[in-house]
């Protein structure tokens, strides 16, 4: 008995430092990638700070990370930069949670009424295949220049992937699933609430993660032609008046904006 016992915790032993060893090679990997990623990022603002300080580049064209670094604390001081970030944030975030609230519900709708689905699919993919950008001039004949038309345009870049994708899902559950719900005496409700929910649970959060950054653009799209406030606005301005790097800041903060969403939403 003492000799299986210390076969058994030998082996045991032997897998815990595998377990440690493949835990070491991964966390050595991953800080390799982000070396490399740190390198080539400093490369490359290192090679533009230089080739735009010595003329190789046209400075008043491609500007240099130091001007672009200036513009920001420029901007930031005068509280400029924090008025029109919080403006695209707020519309963001209002038409991140239009798109998902009606993708879920219609997705839902849809699910529970297969009817209406078979008549609503076409209109759908014609729906989400349309130019969004086109539209926004539309908008704003039919709603006027106002925060209205910004949201609007937002919603319509994302929600319609939205509802085909989320009800695709719902449709490819696993049939032996629901059948055990009906045989356990459930009806379509407990369906919903107790299978097709919980199991696209991952879908609807990989959605989210989708909607974020087409929200934020929708957010800036609509800002370059109905807004009198915001980073769409302020890139539109830059350009009318040839402040290249006034566009380069402004480019960057949609970015910024985008990567610290998908955090939260990752948390």
């Amino acid at each position: 008995m003492s000799r299986k016992n210390r076969n058994v915790s030998s082996e045991s032993l032997d897998i815990s430092t595998a377990q440690l060893a493949f835990i070491r090679r991964h966390v050595l990997r991953t800080r390799r990638i982000r070396i490399y990623q740190i390198v080539i990022l400093i490369g490359f603002i290192s090679l533009w700070e230089v080739t735009a300080h010595y003329g190789i580049l046209n400075s008043f064209v491609f500007s240099s990370p130091s001007r672009v670094m200036k513009t920001i604390i420029s901007m930031g001081a005068s509280g400029q930069l924090f008025y029109h970030t919080g403006i695209t944030l707020l519309e963001t975030l209002v038409s991140f949670f239009l798109v998902n609230f009606l993708g879920i519900a219609v997705a839902v709708i849809l699910w529970w009424n297969y009817s209406l689905s078979k008549v609503l699919e076409p209109y759908l993919i014609v729906l989400n295949s349309l130019p969004k950008s086109a539209l926004a001039p539309v908008f704003i004949v039919w709603l006027g220049n106002n925060v209205k038309t910004i949201i609007v345009a937002a919603v319509s870049v994302a929600v319609f992937g939205t509802i085909i994708n989320l009800y695709n899902d719902f449709k490819s559950v696993e049939e032996d699933r629901i059948k055990l719900i009906h045989t356990l005496g459930g009806n379509k409700r407990d369906v919903l609430f107790r299978v097709i929910i919980p199991s696209n649970i991952p879908s609807i959060i990989s959605q989210m993660k989708v909607n974020i950054g087409l929200s934020l653009v929708g957010v800036v799209i609509g800002e370059f032609l109905a807004a009198k406030a915001g980073l769409g606005y302020l890139i539109i301005y830059g350009s009318q008046v040839f402040t290249c790097v006034y566009i380069l800041v402004l480019f960057r903060l949609p970015l910024s904006i985008y990567l610290c969403l998908n955090r939260l939403i990752e948390i």
